[in-house]
């Protein structure tokens, strides 16, 4: 995994970076909640562990910027805070796991795994269609970074379609026959229906293909 790690206290942080890349996993580490915003606004992360009380913008601060950011990612808060209100603040901004110190590194990896575990068991019945967009195959409910989206009956069944055939091209018979149940609709009606379908999301997954249909390709996350 990619981690991300916020801890001020330097021999923590080389311990706790040296211990998981010993696993395999790959660190970056920092000491300034300020300077980790500015890393997560241009690249990121399968999971991130910060400690709350940190030079310049705490890990709790840190992480509201993120979600009024849209900037979205597993997080386990370690701190030596015992707070309840803080805890409480840490579980309502989405954190997945809270870690007391002091504390084991192994108990640490623990919880690691768990996040991991969690994560291929959403992909295995998730679609991941862009960077914050997947479709639930299960349940026929796009969301939008971990937020359920308000979809027409004709944009569900368009998604679905094109999903059902993830990197093939859909022609227009078939969206024809699919969504508007083989009604004699001209293609024109049919382009317009998906054109407002892409305008009204924030990361466009739709590819056109001219003259020939609509298709998503599987999307790869790195």
């Amino acid at each position: 995994m990619k981690i991300l790690l916020l801890e001020d206290e330097f021999m923590l942080r080389s311990s706790i970076q040296e211990y998981l890349e010993a696993f395999s996993h790959q660190v970056i580490s920092f000491n300034d909640g300020l300077e980790v915003l500015k890393v997560l606004k241009q690249d990121s992360f399968d999971l991130l562990i910060l400690d709350i009380n940190v030079p310049k913008l705490s890990g709790l601060n840190l992480l509201k910027e993120l979600n009024s950011l849209e900037i979205i990612t597993p997080t386990i808060f370690i701190s030596a805070n015992i707070d309840i209100e803080d805890i409480s603040k840490a579980f309502d901004l989405g954190a997945c796991d809270y870690l007391k110190k002091p504390f084991h590194l192994k108990e640490l990896g623990i919880r690691i795994a768990k996040v991991k575990r969690d994560k291929e068991i959403k992909s295995t019945s998730h679609m991941l269609l862009s960077k914050r967009y997947y479709f639930s195959k299960e349940d026929k409910i796009l969301f939008y970074n971990n937020s359920s989206q308000t979809l027409t009956k004709k944009q569900l069944q368009i998604l679905t379609l094109l999903c059902e055939n993830i990197g093939i091209i859909v022609d227009f018979e078939k969206f024809r026959s699919y969504v508007w149940n083989g009604e004699p609709v001209d293609n024109a009606t049919i382009r317009a229906e998906i054109s407002r379908f892409r305008k009204s999301l924030k990361e466009d997954f739709i590819t056109n293909i001219k003259g020939v249909g609509y298709k998503i390709d599987k999307y790869f996350s790195f």
